[in-house]
């Protein structure tokens, strides 16, 4: 005679119990959320915010320490140029008769132009070398070679040809954002998965199909990389696009306060283009993660 003992325990005695109970059950168990993870975002935030007061205290320590307002202006005399070059004074209006947010947006509006336009050459040029091996031979050195060039070594020889007006800023800026599309373009279109291209064709499918629903999608990562340091180079070369005639202009206020040793304009210059260069970064890298969503998976 045999006997059975079954013992019944509570599933909340244990801390797995409960979920492997439901999964037995053909449940699911949400996951859980990453504990600390609002600590952790906090925590980020007030090491960046103690970092920049270091960064303004190690500032005001060393222009106390050199007292050359036209060597290393404080960071009270920068502030100062902010209010003045954003506010009417004495009948003057903002710097050389603009705001400083005019000077700043008419810049904008130059590297958006010119990124545009180099993006979009780069982008068709990319796909070209990337998919006729022959024109990638030829095209190849001239593109590395313009990308080696710096901006004024060319921005003389455009001037000759397209005068000092608009023009030739919008062709420097286009030129500088070309290279780096065009190189990551080619470069991602020719490593496109060999296998899915050549299921592709043997499907049937033409070269305009292949490369708009695989070797595209595939190459989109690195192309959006390249992209981003389009935008970048456009606007680091914005200062050599209105070295000419480029007030009103970023660049062209930072020339202009050169030329009459106010380095706390220069300085203030370079603060705006650098703070408006990081949110325009930060614009293209959500646009990247809403765009690529499968960047980095397998």
């Amino acid at each position: 005679m045999t006997s059975s003992v079954s013992f019944q325990s509570d599933p909340s005695a244990e801390p797995g119990a409960q979920q492997a109970v439901t999964a037995s059950r053909g449940g699911s168990t949400p996951p859980a959320a990453p504990l600390g993870a609002g600590a952790s975002k906090y925590r980020r935030f007030g090491v960046r915010l103690l970092s920049i007061l270091v960064l303004l205290l190690l500032w005001q320590l060393v222009a106390s320490a050199t007292r050359n307002p036209s060597f290393i202006p404080s960071p009270r005399a920068v502030w100062d140029q902010l209010v003045l070059t954003s506010t009417v004074h004495d009948g003057i209006r903002g710097y050389s008769g603009h705001f400083l947010i005019e000077h700043l947006g008419i810049s904008l509006r130059r590297i958006l132009i010119g990124s545009v336009l180099g993006v979009v050459a780069g982008l068709a040029l990319g796909v070209v070398m990337g998919t006729v091996p022959w024109i990638r031979v030829v095209v190849e050195p001239l593109v590395t070679f313009v990308r080696a060039l710096p901006p004024l070594a060319y921005f003389s020889l455009l001037i000759i040809w397209f005068g000092i007006d608009e023009t030739p800023k919008l062709w420097l800026l286009t030129i500088a954002a070309l290279p780096p599309v065009a190189v990551a373009t080619a470069s991602a279109v020719y490593a496109a998965p060999a296998g899915l291209v050549e299921a592709a064709r043997a499907l049937g499918a033409t070269r305009w199909n292949v490369t708009r629903d695989i070797v595209l999608p595939n190459a989109l990562p690195e192309i959006f990389t390249g992209v981003r340091l389009a935008v970048g180079i456009a606007y680091s070369s914005v200062v050599a696009a209105e070295t000419i005639n480029g007030v009103p202009g970023i660049g062209g206020m930072i020339r202009d306060a050169q030329r009459y040793l106010q380095t706390d304009v220069v300085v203030l210059g370079l603060f705006a283009i650098g703070i408006s260069g990081l949110l325009i970064d930060a614009v293209l890298r959500v646009a990247e993660n809403k765009l690529i969503p499968w960047r980095g998976r397998a």
